[in-house]
């Protein structure tokens, strides 16, 4: 049975290595960096998010407390009227991760009264490029290590053009999502051998 497993596991491996390629111009952004998503300290997510170059595939992470903070996502008219009556979905684990699919602006909120006419809201834009998303790019970052990466897709908000999508934009996401699901089974079903 160990020699089963450790076949299987080592199969998954080279696949998981032959994977990684596509996905290594992915980023991993820490709302808010060593702050998080929070109310305290008067984090500036309008200028967060301003310092950053969203791309495909890009990994979304919220981390705060889920007793006092959650995280919305809305449309542009809600994000302006800081309403959470009708999201588009809601995250409470406190660790929330979200696998950027799709160019366009994605809004976000904190639903607790108050939280979101406090500031605490910010507006993912993922702008489209017109070079071809195989160039080169900085190496992968990882400004976070979520322990339980769990990946949902994002509508973008409002647009008047249509994207500039290359053939390999979906499979370089939906890769980048299998893998981290992937890592996340092995660790934390004990399957690891390594």
């Amino acid at each position: 049975m160990k020699r089963a497993a450790a076949s299987i596991l080592g199969s998954l491996v080279k696949l998981l290595l032959l994977l990684l390629p596509l996905s290594a111009n992915a980023a991993v952004y820490k709302v808010g960096d060593s702050a998080g998503w929070t109310t305290i300290g008067n984090v500036d997510y309008k200028k967060w998010a301003a310092t950053k170059t969203f791309s495909l595939s890009d990994v979304i992470v919220f981390q705060y407390n889920p007793q006092f903070h959650n995280v919305m996502q809305v449309n542009h008219a809600a994000y302006k009227e800081c309403n959470a009556s009708s999201p588009i979905a809601t995250h409470t684990t406190g660790n929330d991760t979200i696998t950027v699919t799709r160019h366009g602006h994605y809004f976000f909120l904190c639903g607790v009264p108050g939280h979101c006419q406090a500031g605490q809201k910010v507006d993912i834009h993922v702008p489209r490029t017109t070079t071809s998303s195989l160039a080169p790019s900085p190496s992968f970052s990882v400004a976070s290590s979520p322990a339980n990466p769990v990946a949902s897709a994002v509508s973008p908000g409002p647009s008047s053009a249509a994207p500039t999508v290359t053939p390999l934009d979906p499979l370089k996401g939906l890769l980048s999502i299998t893998a981290a699901a992937f890592l996340a089974f092995l660790f934390s079903s004990g399957q690891c051998l390594m």
